[in-house]
């Protein structure tokens, strides 16, 4: 990262991804040059040389310097702390380092595109030795912006590429094992709440997918009206949404939320509308999180497996920073694991 000033602009800070863009290459070729790595074309790396030379950019030193040595500090960047999934994912990444000598600052992204992509390519990069990301706003065609010149394990279903590490979750095959219980429990009508229209990836487009899986091998015909939208997935927006199908005069009884919180609002809108759960409608949330147990009724969620996100996520960035294969048994290749889920039965629903 270097200074380039302009009388226009006065100093401006030049990043390496302002580089990768002019020289129409990613931001690991320019790394590449940059640390005059041989394995790069005569042909890219004067291209690249060129782009250096137009913008400005000049390496800084000694966070170059900083970046080889070892803090014993990683980043994890995620969109919210206030939600219920990332507050744990949270805590047990931390803990997950914890036991392996390394210290974690926690970076809430906000929901904002420049805040992701300043996780990224911001300067602070270079005061970590790695960092875990958990992207909302970026997506297929920001896929580039994940190839950086230090240790980054991928988590979330955003982004799928090979050229990083990627941690995942089982977010259709969950929705769709949420879905398929209520069903085999008797319901003939399951709304889903917390769709995003128009979204093709992310949780909620898979989730969305699991449903209409789980239908569709039933020999349940899908039905628009059970779809509820809702752009953000707080306990407040689960009352919205419920509260809007029930008002309209839709009557489901059942309903995949697609968080714990979405499904948190779900009940409180059922009961607030003098129906019982699960006798009326049953309700089943997504991510197992610490509060479902306590809800009134005990809310029936999948467990996405975060404990093994956790630990699989620290350890391949811990391997990757001490120049090892991310995991044990693998190649030094990027690597790509699909945690397993699990789903678990409480009162909020009807028993088989």
């Amino acid at each position: 990262m270097v200074k380039k000033t302009t009388a226009k602009d006065g100093d401006h800070v030049v990043t390496m991804r302002e580089v990768a863009k002019a020289a129409g290459v990613s931001i690991k070729t320019v790394s590449n040059v940059v640390n005059d790595y041989e394995f790069v074309s005569d042909a890219t790396r004067a291209k690249v040389r060129k782009a250096i030379d137009e913008l400005g950019y000049v390496i800084n030193v000694s966070a170059r310097n900083l970046r080889r040595g070892s803090t014993g500090i990683i980043a994890l960047a995620i969109p919210d702390l206030q939600l219920s999934y990332f507050a744990q994912l949270s805590s047990l990444i931390i803990t997950e380092a914890k036991k392996l000598g390394l210290r974690v600052i926690v970076e809430p992204t906000l929901y904002s595109r420049e805040g992701e992509l300043d996780a990224l390519h911001g300067s602070q990069t270079a005061m970590v030795d790695g960092l875990i990301y958990s992207p909302l706003e970026l997506g297929p065609d920001d896929a580039a912006e994940v190839e950086v010149d230090y240790p980054l394990v991928l988590i979330g279903e955003r982004i799928f590429t090979d050229k990083v590490d990627h941690i995942a979750t089982e977010n259709v095959e969950g929705a769709k094992r949420a879905t398929s219980y209520l069903l085999q429990t008797g319901c003939k009508r399951v709304a889903v709440v917390g769709v995003h229209p128009g979204e093709e990836v992310g949780s909620a487009a898979l989730r969305f997918r699991g449903y209409r899986e789980a239908l569709e091998e039933a020999g349940v015909p899908f039905d628009p009206a059970l779809v509820v939208p809702s752009i953000m997935w707080h306990r407040n927006d689960g009352v919205a949404a419920m509260d809007t199908l029930l008002d309209s005069g839709v009557r489901p009884d059942g309903v995949v939320a697609l968080n714990d919180m979405l499904a948190s609002g779900v009940m409180h809108s059922i009961q607030m509308h003098d129906l019982r759960i699960p006798e009326d409608i049953s309700v089943i949330g997504f991510d197992n999180s610490d509060d479902s147990q306590y809800l009134s009724p005990a809310l029936t969620s999948i467990a996405p497996g975060l404990e093994a996100v956790a630990r699989l996520s620290v350890r391949a960035l811990k391997n990757r920073i001490d120049g090892q294969p991310p995991l044990e048994g693998d190649s030094t290749d990027p690597i790509f694991r699909k945690v397993s889920s699990t789903l678990v039965v409480r009162s909020s629903t009807r028993t088989l």
